[in-house]
């Protein structure tokens, strides 16, 4: 199979799960998918749970020391944290948000130019594509799962996400609409440019940095949930440069042991 393999069945599940989930959301009353988010935002509170255990790795604690791990992840998240507001990424990408929903959605002709639920309309769009981009791209599947398809390794951790991707989109497309759909762009931005990376500079990433994006990863991934549980809308795409700033702080240190 040729790379960039993964990616590819990873668009087509995320376009494939939104278009069921917008068909089965428009014959659910609003309550129902409210709880569907309710319900994506624990699974991803587990999920998150899960990967940030990745800070206690063996590799990672021997790398740069037992108590180490924890300083690089809350190292990372500051400034990662740092660099994304200043570069404004969760605006930005609100904005591109706005603009597809602008480009992919079609105003109804007759209606008047401003209507009560445009607004209403708009935002759903906008959350749905800004939650299912920072879902669907940053775990570490995406990034391990793309080096390793454009190392020539095989994709089958991308065809693992891919399904699990698949799914989720189903349930956020029922809540949130054709937003989850206009995720598919990120997808192909983000695992494109990790495959080509994978594919031009070889294995770059040793097991103590793998270790230090999931467990920084886990953290975002619990940004994610505490947005769809509506408990608090933490600007998770401002801080996902901490997922390039973590393994880089990792080399740091293990290079000075």
């Amino acid at each position: 199979m040729f790379p960039g393999v993964g990616t590819a069945v990873n668009i087509a599940t995320v376009l494939i799960g939104a278009g069921l989930g917008v068909l089965l959301g428009n014959r659910l009353p609003q309550r129902t998918r409210d709880v569907v988010t309710d319900a994506l935002g624990l699974v991803t509170l587990l999920v998150a749970g899960v990967t940030v255990l990745a800070v206690r790795d063996e590799a990672f604690s021997l790398a740069v020391g037992e108590r180490a791990p924890i300083l690089i992840v809350l190292g990372a998240l500051l400034i990662g944290g740092i660099v994304g507001s200043l570069l404004h990424l969760e605006s930005r990408l609100e904005s591109f948000g706005g603009w597809l929903r602008h480009r992919l959605t079609q105003r109804d002709e007759g209606a008047p130019a401003e209507r009560p639920e445009a607004g209403a309309d708009r935002a759903r769009f906008i959350e749905g594509f800004v939650t299912s981009s920072i879902i669907f791209c940053a775990g570490p599947l995406t990034i391990l799962g793309s080096l390793s398809d454009g190392l020539g390794r095989g994709a089958d951790q991308l065809f693992l996400k891919a399904a699990l991707d698949g799914f989720a989109a189903i349930a956020f497309a029922a809540s949130f609409g054709w937003g989850v759909a206009a995720s598919a762009l990120t997808i192909l931005l983000v695992q494109g440019s990790l495959t080509l990376m994978g594919f031009a500079l070889g294995d770059i990433l040793s097991a103590a940095e793998v270790s230090a994006i999931s467990a920084t990863g886990g953290l975002l991934l619990i940004g994610v949930a505490i947005r769809l549980l509506r408990l608090r809308a933490v600007p998770v795409a401002d801080l996902l440069p901490a997922l390039l700033v973590a393994p880089v702080i990792t080399w740091i240190v293990s290079s000075l042991r």
